[in-house]
């Protein structure tokens, strides 16, 4: 073993002093190199990011629209509409009770085309007015003669009928009913905007028009 580590030692030593220049100043560069491309790459580096922007399509956009009527409230009234015709002999009486069940809630197709707008994590929700869903709420299969005398025109029944239907419209498309409609509205979509992934949801109630 000593004699094979003393001929390496001769056979380095017999190598010429040019080689050895050679060698060192190889040996040189690779550090003067390796030195050059840390002060380059200073500061740079490669990282991986996850892009977290949730976006929301043309065509989910459409597909939402799409709901159309949306239902948010539903109330049931009746109403006990009278009238009375005064006669020679007497008065004749009409009596009759009206149920109907109104449905409050929003009529999506009547949105704005740019009722969803999206900004980074955060969605903005533009909502038409609450209105009445379905003018055709009394049931007139459940109306019935609360009290009846004389004879009495289909002109008159109709009559009778209208002012149930305003009566209905009265008591119950109030202020307090459209606000919680709106309530119910705006909890549900947020939730349904929540469920899609965005952080932040606001949702707006366009001006009803006069």
């Amino acid at each position: 073993m000593e004699q094979k580590k003393n001929s390496i030692v001769r056979l380095l030593n017999a190598l010429p002093k040019k080689v050895w220049m050679v060698g060192f100043s190889i040996i040189m560069l690779f550090i003067l190199g390796a030195l050059i491309l840390v002060y380059v790459n200073e500061g740079n580096f490669l990282a991986l990011k996850t892009d977290n922007k949730i976006n929301i399509t043309p065509s989910q956009i459409e597909s939402i629209r799409n709901i159309g009527q949306w239902e948010f409230l539903s109330i049931s009234d009746e109403e006990l509409i009278d009238t009375v015709r005064h006669g020679f002999f007497g008065d004749d009486h009409l009596v009759r009770i009206y149920y109907g069940t109104l449905r409050l809630g929003v009529d999506l197709h009547e949105a704005d085309k740019k009722f969803i707008k999206v900004e980074g994590d955060s969605i903005r929700v533009l909502l038409p007015p609450i209105k009445l869903l379905d003018d055709n709420f009394i049931d007139e299969a459940r109306t019935k003669s609360f009290y009846e005398t004389g004879k009495w025109s289909g002109k008159d029944r109709e009559g009778l009928y209208n002012k149930a239907y305003h009566a209905m419209i009265k008591r119950c498309m109030k202020t307090e009913n459209i606000k919680s409609a709106e309530e119910n509205a705006s909890r549900q979509l947020y939730n349904f905007m929540k469920s899609m992934g965005f952080e932040q949801v606001k949702i707006r109630w366009e001006q009803t028009k006069n």
